[in-house]
């Protein structure tokens, strides 16, 4: 009598599946600030405090915002420096094509000599002078004079090659 119910039950159990192992996955190692993975930099995401601004075989330094404008020229920095020509405008600034365009986030800015702001998502503005619109700022050179500034700038000189780099 207990035999076919033994029977039904060991053929019920050789018919049923066993449940599938549990599989765990380490998460990947977090890297540490600072931390460069073994890249060398190459995928360094952190963003730098700075960029550098050259002319004429000078350089000055450029203290940086961070916003989106700033996240992507590092970005760009990063693969290679870009090198652009910038002509004198309205007797304040020096503006050129970036070659290449920026994320914007505009807003209503009264610059001061030093800035550097991104106009039109495409095109960097060095000022030496003051003016009011809306702009993306970059940063803020860091410079001694304002004699200075207008010498390293060539204000009122004509075309200049920029190049900014990390």
């Amino acid at each position: 009598m207990y035999r076919p119910i033994l029977f039904c039950l060991l053929a019920l159990l050789a018919c049923t599946k066993a449940p599938d192992p549990v599989v765990t996955i380490p998460d990947p190692p977090q890297e540490k600030p600072g931390d460069n993975g073994g890249n060398n930099g190459n995928n360094d995401t952190t963003m730098p405090a700075e960029i550098k601004i050259t002319i004429s075989g000078k350089s000055l330094p450029v203290k940086i915002e961070d916003n989106a404008a700033t996240k992507a020229l590092v970005a760009a920095l990063r693969e290679a420096s870009i090198t652009y020509e910038a002509d004198d405008y309205g007797g304040f600034e020096k503006v050129g094509a970036l070659g290449r365009s920026l994320p914007t986030s505009n807003t209503q800015i009264s610059t001061q000599p030093g800035d550097v702001i991104l106009y039109s998502g495409n095109q960097i503005v060095l000022f030496y002078g003051t003016n009011s619109w809306s702009y993306t700022r970059i940063g803020k050179m860091e410079y001694g004079s304002l004699d200075e500034l207008k010498t390293f700038l060539k204000a009122g000189q004509g075309t200049i090659s920029v190049t900014l780099s990390l």
